[in-house]
């Protein structure tokens, strides 16, 4: 048993904080992730997690070795990056987090070429549409779909993207077209909502002729899957806010029509975020390059006739 291995399973059993979701994550047996957790604490002479029946937390030790451990991880992975970039055969795991939609558009079905064209790299995707902090769940890059913020992460832009509020035919004919924005809250249309840990309320940032302004929306559902949010707005559910992309084949066909077209949304950006140091790495380059071709090619596929105008 590698002590490097004990290490890097300790390390994901406190990020992810279950010895279940450990294995998981390093193609093990919760069996082998334990003897490896056991195996280090018999190593140090302290136990290293509080075990209850519902959870491991970290005792004050473990959040010290903790600490020491990751840089030596670090370490190890500047070392394995520097040499990858000699021999110029990138080798390792890339940690990727995405928005479910986007992620099962445009990562997930690259992935199988990605590793085909580099075979020694594996790619850890996490798809979830909830915030995430790329530091606490030791990811390497993350693609992002929204309005930048200030951060210490770095952003590589791919592209714009343009956003529409639309609804399902049926209702409109039972609610109307709301004109604008203004015309959306007065008239206490049912919005459909994506819902983040935390959020006390609903905004939607709308082009209004004095500028970008945010309105203060609600609706009878909310749901934190960008996908359920679609389907509920083609059952005629209520007005949704969408990147064109995620929704131009029901435009095309019919089965979404935009709405308040005269407060159109604001456009996001979409670009992959990750920590200043993680890009010098030649696998995550080479992995943030792959795809931002891909998901350029795939936006620009959306024909423009297809488009809300």
């Amino acid at each position: 048993m590698s002590y490097l291995d004990n290490i890097r399973t300790f390390v994901r059993v406190l990020e992810l904080g279950s010895m279940s979701a450990a294995a998981r994550d390093q193609r093990i047996s919760p069996a082998v992730a334990s003897a490896r957790i056991a195996a280090l604490e018999a190593h140090l002479g302290v136990r290293l997690f509080q075990r209850t029946t519902r959870k491991l937390t970290p005792t004050e030790q473990g959040r010290l070795y903790y600490d020491g451990v990751l840089r030596v991880l670090e370490a190890i992975g500047d070392a394995e990056a520097a040499v990858s970039e000699v021999t110029r055969l990138p080798r390792g795991s890339i940690f990727v987090a995405a928005p479910l939609g986007v992620g099962r558009r445009f990562i997930a079905p690259n992935v199988p070429a990605f590793k085909a064209e580099y075979p020694q790299v594996d790619v850890r995707l996490r798809l979830s549409d909830r915030r995430i902090d790329l530091a606490e769940e030791g990811l390497d890059v993350a693609l992002f779909l929204g309005q930048p913020e200030s951060s210490t992460l770095k952003m590589r832009k791919v592209a714009d993207c343009p956003r529409v509020l639309c609804a399902a035919p049926s209702y409109v004919a039972r609610h109307g077209n709301p004109v604008d924005g203004e015309a959306l809250v007065r008239d206490a249309h049912a919005c459909l909502v994506l819902r983040f840990p935390g959020a006390t309320e609903f905004q939607w940032l709308l082009d209004t002729p004095q500028g970008p302004r945010r309105f203060a929306v609600r609706g009878p559902f909310e749901t934190d899957d960008g996908d359920v949010l679609t389907g509920w707005a083609l059952d005629g559910q209520g007005i949704v806010l969408k990147p064109v992309f995620e929704v131009a084949q029901h435009l095309a066909s019919g089965a979404l029509v935009p709405v308040a077209e005269a407060t159109p949304p604001v456009p996001v950006q979409l670009g992959f975020l990750y920590a200043h140091r993680r890009l010098q790495d030649p696998k995550v380059r080479l992995f943030v390059d792959f795809m931002a071709a891909r998901i350029r090619t795939a936006l620009a596929a959306v024909a423009a006739p297809q488009l809300p105008r």
